[in-house]
């Protein structure tokens, strides 16, 4: 079986189709749809059943799927043993919940890339979780453990969350208990887009309805900044909003973590271990810093 065709295959399967494999891979579709014919010719089964949304993985290709995942790390480890262990060079796509990607990483990031000029990261900030098996990114950071998946993961750092407002919307309406908190308006995650349980703040402190929502942490927090009303928002990102500060800290306070998630098969592979080790590094200094200022 040869490893470039599993590699078109593996493409294929995480893009669901062939233009996009051909995309991700540089090459013609139609030179995919050879590489999977003859693939499938080989092995006597056919790995994709095509429909109106694309190419879809049949039960021969599921099951394919696992070693040629192992045969890419393998690749992977042995490029990585040729190139040898100085520095970090190559790109390194990272997947984050927007608010991290927005208030903690790019400290760290511009520290690991000043420190390693041959690193190139490319940081997707989605407020969803990433799909690894197909390669959205090369390693993502959640808010809660996955369950499931042939997945390692390492905690990243905790983090903390608070109340807060503008101080000026303070102002003029004074919070003095949590028994004030139903009569004033709060800014938040829109219900139906609450990704993950970890998320559903308000819920957790029984708080009222939302007026404002949005699905992003930058835009809940410039809503705050505007006077909008009460928030929920992380501690290292108030250094970034200085209009902001905590309601009730004393009486209402969260912690959460966020958690390092890697394909298992990448453990092989040297320079996203290093990478790994020094993201958390960097990030659980920067944590520190960000929530000693807040």
């Amino acid at each position: 079986m040869d490893w470039d065709d599993l590699r078109v295959f593996l493409a294929v399967a995480r893009t669901d189709s062939l233009s996009g494999a051909g995309r991700r891979l540089k090459i013609d579709p139609a030179t995919v749809g050879r590489r999977i014919a003859r693939l499938e010719d080989g092995i006597g089964a056919r790995l994709f059943a095509k429909s109106p949304q694309g190419y879809a993985l049949t039960e021969a290709g599921t099951r394919l799927i696992p070693h040629a995942e192992r045969a890419e790390g393998a690749a992977l480890a042995a490029q990585e043993t040729l190139s040898g262990p100085e520095g970090l060079t190559g790109q390194i796509r990272l997947g984050a919940p927007d608010g991290c990607a927005n208030y903690l990483l790019p400290q760290v990031l511009t520290r690991l890339c000043d420190a390693n000029p041959g690193l190139e990261v490319q940081v997707v900030a989605l407020p969803r979780v990433f799909n690894l098996s197909k390669r959205e990114a090369d390693m993502a950071i959640g808010v809660s453990r996955p369950a499931a998946g042939r997945l390692t993961v390492q905690k990243l750092t905790d983090y903390r969350l608070h109340l807060a407002a503008s101080r000026t919307w303070l102002a003029a309406h004074p919070v003095t208990g949590p028994e004030d908190l139903r009569a004033h308006p709060f800014v938040g995650y829109i219900p139906d887009m609450i990704f993950d349980k970890e998320l559903d703040y308000l819920s957790e402190i029984g708080a009222p309805a939302v007026r404002l929502a949005s699905n992003s942490i930058p835009v809940q927090v410039n809503l705050l900044r505007q006077g909008a009303g009460i928030g929920v928002v992380h501690d290292f990102a108030l250094p970034a909003a200085p209009e902001l500060v905590r309601v009730l800290p004393d009486r209402i306070s969260l912690t959460r973590s966020f958690w390092l998630i890697r394909h298992a098969d990448d453990t092989r592979v040297a320079r996203l271990n290093r990478f790994a080790d020094l993201l958390i590094r960097e990030a659980r200094a920067e944590m520190a810093n960000l929530e000693s200022i807040a």
